[in-house]
C-alpha cells in the first residue's frame, strides 16, 4: 500500500496522540459506570444542559426523584437514600463529561488544523471516519441506556455490546490515523503477517465476547476456575434442546446463553495466549527494535490478561469485583491496541 508523504507537525501527532488516551479513558469509564451500576442514574441526555449537574438540594431532588421512576430502583435500588443516588450519579456524570471533553479537545484543534491547512486531504478523510464512528457510538450509548428504562432493571446485553464494539472500532479508526501520520511499516511486508491479522481477528471477536460478558452479568454464573461450578463443559451446553434463538434472548431468565458465553470467552482467552506466544517466538529475530516492542507489550499484557480474568472470577461474590474487573477491561484493551500497532508496524507500504 502506498502512504502519503505528507509532513505532520509535532503537536498533530501529539494532539492524535491525547485523543488516542482520551478515547481509551472512556472506555474505562463505561466500564466503572457499568461496574458501579450507575449508567441509568440520569434518565436524560441534554447535550447542552447536562454540562451542568445538579447544584442544590431541591436540584438533587429532582434528579433523584426521576431515578425512582426507573426499573432499576423499584427492583433493585428501593432502599437507596439520596447518598446513594450521588454516588452512582457522579460516574455517569463524569462519563458523559468525558465525552463532552473529548469532543472538544478533538474538534476545535481539529477545525483550526484544517483551516490553517496544517493537515491535508489525507488525514481529514481519515478523522472524519473517527468523528462518524464516534457519533455512532455515542448514538447507540443512549439507544443502550433507554432499553434500561423498560422492565428489566439494567441495559440490553446485545445493545450494550454493540455500544462497547463501537467504541473499539472508534479506536481502531484512530491508531490506524496514527499509523498512517507516524508511517508506520515496512518497505516488505514480513511473512508472519497474516498469522498476525488472524490473532487480532480472533481477539476483535473476543472483543465482542467480552461485551456480551459484561452485558449478560455471566460471570457471576460461574465464580470457578479451571473448571466451571465443576464442570469443563457446563451440562446445560451438552443439552441439544437448549441451543435455540429463544434462549440466547432471554438471558436473564434461563443460564444457557450466559453458560455459552463464559465458555466461550475462557477458550478464546487461551487460544489467544496461545497464538500471542507463537507470534513473539516467530517475530522476536524478524523485527526491527522500534517494532518488536509491540509484540513484546502484547505477550506481557495477555499474560496480565489471563491472569487478571481468572482473579476476577474467583473474586466473584454477589457481583464482579471493581477493581479488578475495570483493570481485565483496560488490560485486554490494551493487548487489542497492542496487536493492531503491531499489524500496521509489519504491513508493507511506501511512504
Amino acid at each position: 500500500m502506498k502512504l502519503n508523504n505528507y509532513k505532520y507537525t509535532k503537536t498533530i501527532r501529539i494532539w492524535l496522540i491525547i485523543g488516542l488516551v482520551m478515547l481509551v479513558g472512556q472506555v474505562i469509564l463505561g466500564g466503572i459506570t457499568r461496574l458501579t451500576g450507575s449508567g441509568l442514574s440520569i434518565t436524560k441526555w441534554d447535550v447542552i444542559t447536562g454540562v451542568i449537574p445538579p447544584l442544590n438540594h431541591n436540584s438533587w431532588l429532582h434528579e433523584f426523584e426521576l431515578y425512582k421512576q426507573t426499573p432499576q430502583f423499584h427492583k433493585l435500588n428501593s432502599s437507596f437514600t439520596l447518598q446513594n443516588f450521588k454516588f452512582i450519579y457522579f460516574w455517569e456524570y463524569f462519563h458523559r463529561l468525558w465525552v463532552r471533553a473529548l469532543g472538544f479537545i478533538f474538534l476545535i484543534p481539529f477545525i483550526i488544523f484544517v483551516f490553517k491547512k496544517q493537515i491535508n486531504a489525507y488525514l481529514i478523510k481519515r478523522l472524519a471516519v473517527v468523528i462518524l464512528l464516534t457519533i455512532l457510538t455515542a448514538s447507540a450509548g443512549w439507544i443502550m441506556v433507554l432499553s434500561g428504562f423498560v422492565n428489566r432493571p439494567w441495559v440490553n446485553a446485545y445493545k450494550l455490546t454493540l455500544h462497547f464494539i463501537l467504541a473499539v472500532l472508534v479506536i481502531t479508526a484512530m491508531i490506524k490515523t496514527i499509523a498512517d501520520v507516524y508511517n508506520f511499516g515496512l518497505e516488505t511486508k514480513i511473512k508472519q503477517h497474516k498469522l498476525i491479522g488472524i490473532t487480532l481477528g480472533i481477539a476483535f471477536v473476543q472483543m465482542i465476547f467480552a461485551g456480551l460478558m459484561s452485558g449478560m452479568k455471566a460471570g457471576l454464573y460461574y465464580p470457578s476456575w479451571p473448571d466451571m461450578n465443576g464442570y469443563f463443559i457446563p451440562p446445560v451446553l451438552k443439552n441439544s434442546t437448549n441451543w435455540s434463538f429463544g434462549n440466547l434472548i432471554n438471558y436473564d431468565s434461563f443460564l444457557f446463553a450466559p453458560a455459552l458465553i463464559q465458555f466461550t470467552h475462557r477458550f478464546l482467552a487461551y487460544l489467544l495466549t496461545a497464538l500471542t506466544f507463537i507470534l513473539f517466538f516467530k517475530l522476536k529475530d524478524v523485527l526491527k527494535s522500534n517494532q518488536k516492542k509491540w509484540i513484546q507489550f502484547a505477550l506481557v499484557l495477555i499474560i496480565v490478561q489471563l491472569t487478571l480474568g481468572i482473579l476476577t472470577v474467583l473474586n466473584v461474590q454477589g457481583k464482579i469485583p471493581l477493581i479488578l474487573g475495570v483493570s481485565h477491561q483496560l488490560v485486554g484493551l490494551l493487548f487489542f491496541m497492542s496487536l493492531l500497532f503491531l499489524y500496521f508496524n509489519t504491513r508493507k507500504f511506501k511512504a
